[in-house]
């Protein structure tokens, strides 16, 4: 709708997790250097973990892509509330291990003799399980089944815990003591303060635009990133309505007024709703101003009686 306008040649704040966009603060680089440091050092179980819309599963997606596929055999889970049977089964997918039944003790033997023999190729395989906080209780117990399967140096399996907060008071639980322990590496990823919220936008212009022009003011920028708490999916919400909004407003620059309505419409109010209320309102009084000075002026005026509009054409024909 709005890239022509603003001449940009793809959306820059589209909300999907999407590798290509992805800004690296400091707390995201520690995420994916803990991913990459714990894969190449066969480490078992690293765990990365944020608030919602942080950028948990763009890191997730940037490391796959940059890969080796050939050396790396990936097993991605993105809706983990399964029992630990059906997660072996999607794992066996993912990675073109063919079964035959749903049995688990049989299928975690039949992984063990694939993951023995991927190493021996000096290929990792990597089980990354997005959404984690989803996992319940007693899949999670269960693998740690799949991390007790080891060589006599190495973790034959990598396993990749990415989940919000609530991941860290879940683990914490008593029967989940023995997995817990078995976690090696650890990131947390944290809201952007402001200067990589600044950052984080110009980055994604920079992907986008045709050629480098202010689309937005700095006002408008500024009150964008006191809105979004440094939060990467709300800041694309944001830059994203604000195109939109500026662009029926014919603005080449999003301004500080129309960054100020996306900021309400988040919030449940119209501010152009407001302004159209006190307008009236001002109205209102100036009418009734108007009136009472007349009336205070002309206080004896007598009032007029209507005249029946048929007298009055009666009248006009004489």
């Amino acid at each position: 709708m709005y890239l022509d306008f603003y001449n940009l040649k793809r959306e820059p704040f589209r909300i999907t997790p999407d590798p290509d966009f992805l800004y690296l603060s400091p707390s995201h680089k520690e995420a994916l250097a803990a991913i990459a440091y714990g894969v190449e050092q066969r480490k078992g179980i690293i765990a990365v973990t944020g608030e919602v819309g942080t950028g948990k599963t763009t890191i997730l997606r940037y490391y796959l892509d940059k890969a080796d596929p050939e050396r790396l055999k990936a097993a991605y889970v993105f809706n983990p509330n399964v029992s630990f049977p059906a997660l072996l089964q999607t794992i066996f997918r993912e990675l073109g291990i063919p079964f035959e039944s749903g049995e688990a003790g049989g299928m975690v033997e039949r992984f063990h003799g694939y993951l023995i023999e991927e190493y021996r190729k000096d290929n990792a395989v990597v089980l990354f399980i997005d959404e984690a906080q989803n996992v319940p209780v007693e899949t999670l117990e269960n693998l740690r089944m799949l991390s007790n399967l080891e060589s006599s140096e190495d973790k034959l399996l990598q396993i990749v815990l990415c989940g919000q907060t609530e991941l860290e008071s879940i683990l914490d639980r008593n029967e989940l003591r023995q997995l817990k322990s078995r976690i090696a590496v650890r990131a947390t990823i944290s809201p952007l303060n402001r200067k990589d919220s600044l950052a984080y936008i110009r980055h994604r212009l920079s992907m986008s635009t045709r050629k480098e022009s202010d689309i937005f003011t700095k006002a408008a920028l500024k009150r964008i990133v006191r809105k979004a708490k440094g939060n990467p999916r709300s800041i694309n919400i944001l830059c994203d309505n604000a195109l939109i909004t500026g662009y029926g407003y014919d603005e080449k620059s999003v301004g500080f007024r129309t960054a100020g309505e996306i900021s309400a419409d988040m919030e449940g109010r119209s501010p152009a709703g407001n302004r159209v209320w006190a307008l009236a309102s001002i109205g209102l009084i100036l009418f009734l101003a108007v009136g009472y000075w007349v009336y205070a002026r002309y206080p004896s005026a007598p009032p007029q009686p209507a005249r029946n509009p048929v007298f009055i054409q009666l009248e006009s024909r004489r």
